[in-house]
């Protein structure tokens, strides 16, 4: 028998202390799903939360379960902070997402469907289609589908074939009509084939047929002289926490291709099936799948309801849609009609400027400085860290140009970005083969920092240019994740970020930084020392203060520091968007702590932290929340924000967090969240509109440092 490893800190704080990370996370999907429930949003956008909460769920099985289920199959039984072992977390865990599936499914088919179809946009059976409908149907399966599709055998010359991560399919049972023979078949819905197909489309109506209901109503052309018994669909999800030993790896690139290959054929970790499937064909799916019945979650109707971003975003129907919105030009560039966009570089030399994506245009602003940097003459170096970007990136095209036009280029590519592996790999080497340097980091750990510099000739000599972030270097993801991004030129700002880059593409293990605060090395220490000065400023009866905006805070020692803090007399507000492990509201301990969580149009992704410090109100942004990984296992960057005007505005945005009436959910004690009060005075339109209406204003633009 195993040796029970306890890794839960002894001392002043113990297990009831701390919220289950798993069970935390699975409370931030179920504040997702409150979204789709919520009758205040327009009927499309619920039926898009729908999407997200599958989604949401697919990768929480792919990473969180797996990795659960990892340790006990490696025989590792340890016991997490909160004091539940992986066994204790898998149960509780499938306890709450059976109670999610009732929810996320009752909205669907009880509320969505209906609402959907007095809308106009209906989702139809084959029985239910009209005779032009239905030959609109069997067009599509003669053109579209009956030459794509493979149906398999299983007998004792067809071994039960391999089923692919999220693929939905068949399992079918058939009688030979002459021999009165059973057997077993598998046809996959191909993948590369709308879901749903439209077999009606008018200005103001939709028709939708859902694939599988095609294939089934068509089933028997596949199987000549057999009779289809039975035919329900099923869909696997399979493990993508596996484990990687970077410290001995010749060739990273060839251990992160080895691990997408071994995550195709990983361990099955969910099966989910519909309810009607006959006993027998059960008992062969779990044995041939080699999962066991707690993996198996059987549900009635339609699976897979990841799908339905098709209908989400169906043309038309803007009535049922939010109204778009256009991120804006940034102030700093505004100009006359007649005139062209200044200069970023110019800009830039002015002062420090923030941007506040999506509010601000990405394209104008961060893709901006990519561009002209690679076509300015007077560049003479362009260094930037990828972790994720997008399948035909503007930003990778101007770095390639850049190269082309012999600037010295230097990328750190992270291709550990789990789920992005394969593209980074991709963009890897179509960055190395124009001559652009690419480096991978430093083993055992993650390049998550959101860096860019720009060094450029100028008359007074070389200036460095640099762009801090919080989020990825990503277009289509700039126009949904909120985020924040500093311009800066300053000397001593320019030098630390040139030192990042030199600690990540060299041997710099002492490099220094006077600003910046850079992880692993800096950062846990220079964060506890902010928190500290918070609780002296306390105990002596002064003014203390801290506001921390993050996407999860998991750290135990952080965690701790902040109990500390409460009961030193800080007040402290934390606005977690996800998981987070600290009870607050209990007495003696941490009853000045209030968590605050934004769930809503925007996903809610800039870290920025707050202290009052004596009334030198620091405020800093940067890519790294408060989780062990961020602070011990990743580089990352923190940057202080130091303009006056900069700071208000970040005071500002964190005013209309702490006062939203509309999107804001509050953490109890016991893991549970309320939705704040709207009997409050405060931000009754929710944080975003807030904050779109405001930025888009023209009598009140964000504050610059000119």
């Amino acid at each position: 028998m195993p040796k029970t490893k306890h890794t839960a800190k002894k001392g002043l704080f113990g297990p009831d202390y701390y919220l289950n990370y798993e069970l935390s996370w699975l409370e931030f999907n179920s504040r997702v799903l409150s979204e789709a429930e919520n009758t205040e949003n327009n009927l499309l956008e619920r039926v898009k939360f729908i999407g997200i909460v599958c989604s949401n769920l697919d990768e929480f099985f792919q990473k969180r379960v797996g990795g659960l289920k990892r340790q006990l199959h490696a025989g590792v039984h340890t016991i997490s902070v909160d004091g539940l072992s992986a066994q204790e977390q898998l149960k509780r865990i499938r306890k709450r997402v059976l109670e999610m599936i009732e929810r996320y499914r009752g909205c669907f088919f009880n509320e969505l469907l209906p609402s959907l179809d007095t809308n106009g946009i209906s989702i139809r059976s084959m029985e239910e289609l009209t005779i032009e409908q239905a030959k609109k149907a069997d067009s599509f399966f003669t053109r579209q589908l009956y030459p794509i599709i493979t149906p398999l055998a299983v007998d004792e010359s067809h071994p039960f074939p391999f089923i692919s991560n999220q693929s939905l399919s068949f399992a079918i049972q058939l009688r030979n009509k002459k021999t009165n023979e059973k057997s077993f078949a598998r046809i996959k819905i191909p993948s590369n084939r709308p879901r749903f197909i439209a077999v009606h489309e008018s200005a103001n109506k939709v028709v939708f047929l859902p694939i599988e209901d095609l294939i089934k109503a068509k089933m028997e052309v596949f199987f000549p002289g057999m009779e289809v018994v039975s035919a329900h669909l099923f869909r696997v999800t399979r493990n993508a926490s596996l484990e990687r030993n970077e410290e001995e790896a010749d060739d990273l690139l060839e251990v992160i291709e080895d691990e997408l290959r071994e995550r195709k054929f990983a361990q099955i970790v969910r099966l989910e099936l519909d309810v009607q499937t006959p006993a027998p064909v059960k008992k062969f799916l779990v044995k041939h799948l080699e999962i066991i019945p707690q993996d198996v979650y059987e549900m009635r109707g339609t699976i897979g309801l990841v799908d339905v971003f098709q209908i989400a975003i169906v043309k038309g129907f803007s009535r049922l849609k939010d109204a778009p919105w256009s991120p804006v030009l940034h102030p700093a560039f505004h100009h006359p009609p007649e005139e062209q966009l200044p200069n970023i570089f110019s800009v830039i030399r002015k002062g420090d400027f923030m941007v506040h994506h999506p509010y601000h245009s990405f394209e104008l602003t961060t893709q901006r400085f990519i561009e002209e940097a690679a076509k300015d003459p007077r560049v003479l170096a362009i260094k930037q860290t990828l972790y994720r970007t997008s399948k035909d990136s503007p930003l990778m095209h101007a770095l390639m140009h850049a190269a082309e036009e012999g600037k010295q280029v230097a990328v750190l590519v992270e291709i550990k970005a789990r789920f992005d592996e394969e593209r980074n790999i991709l963009w890897a080497q179509q960055l190395e083969n124009v001559g652009v340097h690419v480096a991978y980091g430093i083993p055992g750990l993650k390049i998550h920092t959101k860096l860019t510099m720009v060094v450029r000739e100028e008359e007074e000599g070389l200036r460095t240019y640099c762009h801090i972030g919080t989020g990825n270097y990503h277009p289509d993801t700039a126009q949904l994740y909120e985020d924040l991004g500093l311009f800066t030129c300053d000397e001593v700002m320019a030098k630390d970020v040139t030192n990042v880059f030199n600690l990540l593409t060299g041997f710099a293990p002492e490099q220094r930084f006077e600003k910046l605060l850079v992880a692993p090395r800096y950062m846990r220490k220079g964060m506890l020392d902010l928190i500290d000065y918070e609780i002296e400023a306390a105990k002596a009866s002064k003014n203390a203060r801290i506001i921390a905006k993050m996407n999860s805070l998991e750290d135990p020692q952080i965690i701790e520091r902040l109990y500390e803090a409460s009961r030193a007399g800080v007040e402290i507000d934390l606005i977690v968007r996800g998981v987070c492990r600290l009870r607050p509201g209990i007495a003696g301990l941490s009853e000045r702590i209030r968590v605050h969580s934004v769930i809503g149009r925007f996903l809610e992704h800039s870290r920025l932290y707050y202290f009052y410090h004596s009334g030198e109100h620091i405020y800093t942004i940067g890519s790294a929340d408060w989780m062990h990984r961020n602070l011990d296992a990743r580089v990352e960057a923190i940057t202080p924000i130091e303009s006056e005007q900069l700071k208000k505005y970040l005071r500002f945005v964190l005013e209309i967090y702490l006062k939203d009436n509309r999107q804001r959910w509050m953490l109890e004690a016991d893991g549970s969240y309320s939705k704040a009060s709207t009997s409050e005075k405060g931000v009754k339109k929710g944080t975003h509109k807030a904050l779109m209406k405001h930025i888009s204003a023209s009598e009140a633009p964000i504050p610059m440092s000119h």
